[in-house]
């Protein structure tokens, strides 16, 4: 089932320049910027230019281009904000969500880099 993409969701929107956004970094492919209810002290989202709704959708459709484009911002935004765990940094965690099931709230395929405190455990054991 192809993945359906609202080009009127909030991340079409601040790409076209609709709503403003405090822009981290900026390439051909992608956009990251600080997102507007941080979770940690620091929070940027990445997100891929093209309209991608999740994760797969990306790698399966995107350019190869645009896929090596995504992750190297990526890395680079960890590197300007100073927490790479490899270069001094306190370390971070990333997470994507996908689908209903995955809380994903904006049909836009986005990457949150979230860092500055212990972020404790990834996920918590479901209640049955």
């Amino acid at each position: 089932m192809p993945h359906a993409y609202d080009p009127q969701n909030v991340f079409a929107r601040i790409l076209r320049g609709e709503i403003p956004n405090r822009t981290v970094l900026e390439t051909e492919h992608t956009l990251a910027f600080a997102d507007i209810r941080p979770q940690a002290p620091q929070h940027v989202l990445v997100i891929p230019k093209g309209p991608y709704v999740c994760f797969d959708h990306f790698v399966n459709d995107a350019t190869e281009a645009e896929i090596v484009d995504f992750h190297r911002t990526a890395g680079q935004v960890c590197r300007m904000l100073g927490i790479s765990p490899g270069e001094g940094g306190g370390g971070y965690r990333t997470i994507s969500n996908a689908g209903e099931a995955g809380v994903q709230e904006v049909p836009h395929y986005h990457l949150h880099i979230l860092a500055g405190r212990p972020l404790g455990r990834m996920l918590s054991p479901a209640a049955d």
